[in-house]
């Protein structure tokens, strides 16, 4: 079966387009799709070639472009070529200018002045690097989160995605036989969360992780007695400290757990309730 190809067009950075359309392609997991970027492309002279080539390969074009003009150009090139093409902001663009009575600026947002929330948003970035894999332990008490597990439980990428929604995002890796800083318990206890996984599909991560170093897969860290061991160990510490949610992040995509983490610390009961597996 041939390839199909799926162009995303982008008058910015194509960052927005490229998340929707990679959030649907999760639906058709064995679609083989390959999906193309472009970004900047803010001309109709730089947009005519994608639209050919997309004509000659058969391929779908899903654009966000603010300019009406370049939009009007790419959905009358799309019917000229025959192209299959969705505008991703268009309509919403259209149906927000009736509703707010408003016209919009039609501004590339890379091209619009950096805001207060772009440089909160750097900075919580840079709290995050800092604060990786237990590396600052005073920095618990200044983050806006921190997640605790033991190794191979997403703790890295999901402080990174939610460092970039704006949250100061701190980690701590449970060794076993190995106390938690006194830091951990000096900081607020409302805005920490464990991490747990279960016990075999840890085991297989961890062996493809050893795969990946070159390392024996059966050295201690990928064993199985071994990580059931660090996985109750991890409880126990979870349940002494009952104000924690602890979230199973068995078979989830990081994206499904940040909005669950997010979830836990903004819910208004969880102050009263123990925790539990979430």
């Amino acid at each position: 079966m041939d390839t199909k190809r799926i162009d995303v067009l982008s008058d910015s950075t194509g960052e927005t387009a490229e998340k929707v359309v990679r959030a649907a392609m999760l639906q058709f997991p064995h679609s083989g799709a390959q999906i193309r970027i472009h970004t900047r492309i803010r001309t109709a002279d730089s947009a005519r070639p994608i639209l050919e080539r997309a004509a000659q390969e058969g391929a779908l074009v899903v654009f966000t472009v603010v300019s009406p003009e370049l939009r009007e150009f790419i959905h009358a090139q799309s019917y000229e070529l025959r192209v299959e093409a969705l505008d991703l902001i268009g309509s919403l663009i259209g149906k927000l200018q009736v509703y707010l009575d408003r016209q919009p600026i039609n501004t590339p947002r890379g091209m619009l002045p950096l805001s207060d929330e772009y440089f909160r948003r750097i900075e919580a970035v840079e709290f995050t690097v800092k604060s990786d894999d237990g590396k600052e332990p005073r920095n618990f008490k200044k983050a806006d989160l921190v997640l605790v597990g033991v190794s191979r439980t997403s703790k890295t990428p999901l402080s990174t995605l939610l460092a970039q929604k704006g949250l100061k995002v701190a980690n701590l890796p449970l060794v076993l036989g190995v106390e938690p800083p006194p830091e951990l318990d000096e900081g607020n206890q409302d805005r920490i969360v464990g991490l747990t996984i279960g016990l075999e599909p840890l085991v297989e991560i961890r062996k493809a992780r050893l795969k990946q170093l070159g390392m024996s897969v059966d050295a201690s860290y990928g064993l199985k007695e071994q990580v059931k061991e660090e996985l109750e160990y991890a409880q126990k510490i979870f349940a002494k400290h009952p104000t924690w949610p602890v979230i199973d992040v068995t078979g989830r995509a990081i994206e499904e757990t940040a909005v669950i983490i997010l979830e836990a610390l903004n819910d208004p009961n969880r102050a009263s309730a123990k925790n539990q597996l979430v």
